[in-house]
């Protein structure tokens, strides 16, 4: 499906219209954020299936909503090991504490990992080669993007984990030899999930979170940029409708 062009001239002039719709480091920089596509398919009251295409701000806000997992990421579910890019709202997932919990919404986008921002920011990919968090651990190569946390269970080097266990950044885990960040010139589809509870699930063996904003992640953004957060999620109408952190983030 391509993008009318009207549309793109319509988002493109809301940005530079509407100083609503930057973030204050935006304001105090005089950069005008760039525009994403984010693609969403989520679950309805009714049991239907919604899909919709939106065009927002590539803030972090946004994009940490899009970018966990990559395009091939085998998540368990109920039926067994389905890739993330087939999954479908309704599925039953399995969660950590060996129970099963509804998927409610999908997202995606597009990033090209070695591409670098005007702002420094990047999206580089992270790699966990086969057992470099333990026998089987994973079993085989995982690509993960640039939002997604594992659990961790114990302390590591480096990281003090004021509560245990607690979800880690992958970014903490690079070692340079098992575990690397990998920048692909070309461009990556990237995943988020939202299950009906905030939970820690397995893709490709190894124990991930899924999407959770944080209870204050809306705190100091405006008016505009909170209505184009929540309305890419049709299931939530306040952040606090995605309930409470299965663990404390690090």
């Amino acid at each position: 499906m391509t993008l009318p062009q009207s549309l793109r001239r319509a988002a493109a002039t809301a940005v530079e219209a509407n100083a609503l719709l930057k973030d204050p480091a935006a304001l105090r920089s005089g950069t005008r954020p760039q525009l994403r596509r984010y693609d969403v398919v989520s679950l309805m009251p009714d049991g239907s299936i919604a899909e919709q295409r939106h065009i927002a701000p590539s803030l972090p806000l946004f994009e940490n909503a899009f970018t966990a997992f990559c395009r091939g990421a085998l998540v368990e579910t109920t039926q067994g090991p389905i890739a993330v890019e087939d999954l479908l709202p309704g599925d039953e997932i399995l969660t950590e504490d060996g129970t099963c919990s509804t998927l409610v919404w999908k997202g995606s986008t597009s990033l090209v990992p070695a591409r670098q921002e005007s702002t420094g920011r990047n999206h580089r990919l992270t790699s966990f080669m086969p057992d470099s968090l333990g026998d089987a651990k994973p079993m085989g190569t995982v690509v993960v993007g640039p939002s997604a946390r594992l659990l961790q269970q114990s302390p590591m080097p480096g990281l003090y984990l004021a509560h245990r266990p607690s979800l880690v950044p992958v970014q903490h885990y690079h070692d340079g030899m098992s575990i690397v960040e990998a920048a692909p010139p070309t461009a990556v589809d990237t995943f988020h999930l939202c299950l009906s509870r905030h939970s820690v699930i397995k893709v490709g063996g190894l124990m991930f979170e899924t999407y959770h904003p944080g209870p204050d992640a809306l705190r100091l953004v405006s008016h505009a940029i909170r209505s184009l957060f929540l309305n890419l999620f049709p299931h939530v109408d306040a952040i606090g409708d995605f309930g409470a952190l299965a663990y404390p983030r690090a």
